[in-house]
C-alpha cells in the first residue's frame, strides 16, 4: 500500500511503515499541510497489527530543512497552525505503539531536528548534520525541541545548539548522545534496512512497553515544552527581529537584530 499527500509519501512493506517527506526541491522544508500528512500517516497505522516498525526519512539530500518560510506574508498576523502541526507530529511519533527509526539522510535543521529526535532510534548518514537555526531569524526552537534536545544531550549542549545555531555534524551528534548511530553514506540504506528488519522481527509488546517507559522517564517536560514554545514563538513571530531575520535570509545577508 502506497499513499501520497502534500509533500509526503507513505507505504507499508513487509510490516514496515515507510514515511518520506518528499519535497526535495525545497530540501524537504515543511508547512502545515506536510506536517499534518506526516502525522496522519502514522495515525492511520497506529492500530494496524501488521505494522511492526516504522521509519521516517526525507527524499533527496535532506531529511528536513525546517519550516518553509519562503513567500511568507510578514504583514499577516502570526498563526499557530504550523507550530500546532509540528507538535502533533512529535507527539504522534512518541505515542506510536511500534519502534520508529529516524533515518537522517542529510540536512536536518529547525523543526526537522524535532521530527528526527521524536523517533526512537535516530540514525544518520556520516555526511548529515543537525542545526537549530531558529535564532538566525529571530525565533526560538519549537516542535518540542527544547525538551527533546536537552533530554538527549543535557542543558549545556542544548543551550549551545539553540543559542549559537552551529552545525552539529553526525559524528559529533553521536558522540554527544543526540542520536543512536552513524552509518557511511554509501551503506546507509542497507544499514537502515537491516535495523528495521531487526526491529520488525522483535517482540512487539516488549518493544512497545520499553518505548513507553523510557519516554515517560526522559520526556517528562515534552507536553509543557509544547505550550512554552507555542506561546514564545507566536510572540516572536509578531516581532521586528523575525521580520528582519526573514528579510536577511531572503536577501542572503547578515541580519541586524535590534530588539
Amino acid at each position: 500500500m502506497t499513499t501520497e499527500a502534500p509533500g509526503v509519501e507513505s507505504r507499508i512493506d513487509d510490516g514496515i511503515l515507510h514515511v518520506t517527506i518528499d519535497r526535495p526541491a525545497r530540501l524537504n522544508a515543511v508547512g502545515t499541510a506536510t506536517l499534518t500528512a506526516v502525522a496522519e500517516a502514522f495515525d492511520k497505522c497506529a492500530d494496524d497489527p501488521t505494522v511492526r516498525a516504522a521509519v521516517l526519512t526525507g527524499s533527496g539530500r535532506a531529511f528536513c530543512s525546517g519550516a518553509d518560510i519562503s513567500g511568507r506574508d510578514l504583514s499577516a498576523p502570526p498563526a499557530p497552525d504550523t507550530i500546532d502541526a509540528a507538535n502533533r507530529v512529535t507527539a504522534t511519533i512518541r505515542d506510536f505503539p511500534r519502534p520508529v527509526v529516524g533515518a537522517v539522510n542529510g540536512v536536518t535543521a529547525g523543526v526537522g531536528v524535532s521530527l528526527a529526535l521524536a523517533c526512537d532510534l535516530t540514525v544518520a548518514k556520516e555526511s548529515a548534520y543537525f542545526l537549530l537555526a531558529f535564532t538566525r531569524i529571530g525565533l526560538m526552537p519549537d516542535g518540542g525541541a527544547t525538551a527533546l534536545v536537552a533530554a538527549s544531550i543535557g542543558r549545556a549542549r542544548a543551550m549551545r545548539m539553540a543559542m549559537l545555531a552551529e552545525r552539529l555534524p553526525a559524528r559529533e551528534a553521536l558522540a554527544s548522545g543526540l542520536i543512536a548511530d552513524v552509518y557511511p553514506d554509501d551503506g546507509f540504506d542497507d544499514a537502515v534496512g537491516e535495523l528495521l528488519t531487526r526491529l520488525a522481527a522483535g517482540p512487539s509488546a516488549a518493544l512497545a512497553s520499553t518505548k513507553e517507559a523510557i519516554n515517560a522517564a526522559t520526556l517528562t517536560e515534552l507536553g509543557s515544552a509544547f505550550g512554552r514554545e507555542r506561546a514564545g514563538q507566536l510572540d516572536l513571530l509578531a516581532g521586528a527581529d523575525f521580520a528582519e531575520g526573514v528579510a536577511a535570509f531572503q536577501e542572503k545577508r547578515t541580519a541586524e537584530f535590534r530588539r
